[in-house]
């Protein structure tokens, strides 16, 4: 599979029913998460390398993008110790969406981990799977549209090389 051929085609409908569960309090149902703002979620999976060779990275795009009018965090296939453990500090930085069944990201039609979720408030859904800076860069390009915000440098050096990431089903 060609890397750049890793984009997902959006999805017009995100569940709006499906619930997250932050580590700072109680769960809600998607929709009451886009009242206010979209949602830029990184999907990963931390009993994988290749999920934590994109932290740093991902970290520096959510860091990029939370002053802006958008929640921003992670979304990880773990319980509430298992993201508390792999992120470190960043779980507490950026809202932290622990998904140890990995309903939330096969809802959202995330194939390969890492992965980037773009949730308008609308619930259209984008999504680019595995470390994909083409893919991920398209996104933030037109977030950054949207936001009138600027764009982050999409792979800047020091990055990881592109990889495709592993698969979220048959994990």
């Amino acid at each position: 599979m060609a890397i750049g051929a890793l984009v997902s085609p959006p999805v017009a409908d995100a569940p709006p029913d499906i619930v997250l569960d932050s580590l700072r309090g109680d769960g809600y149902p998607l929709r009451d998460w886009l009242t206010a703002y979209p949602l830029l979620l990184v999907g990963l999976d931390p009993y994988t390398h290749e999920s934590a060779w994109i932290l740093e990275t991902a970290g520096r795009l959510l860091d990029h993008f939370s002053p802006s009018d958008i929640r921003v965090g992670w979304l990880a296939t773990t319980d509430d110790d298992g993201c508390r453990q792999f992120l470190g500090p960043w779980a507490e930085r950026f809202l932290t969406f622990p998904d140890p069944d990995r309903e939330a990201v096969l809802a959202f039609g995330v194939e390969r981990l890492p992965g980037l979720i773009h949730i308008r408030s609308d619930g259209y859904l984008t999504v680019a799977n595995g470390w994909d800076p083409e893919g991920w860069r398209a996104i933030v390009g037109d977030l950054a549209k949207i936001l009138s915000w600027t764009r982050p440098t999409i792979p800047r050096p020091g990055d990881p090389t592109p990889y495709v990431g592993t698969p979220v089903k048959g994990h």
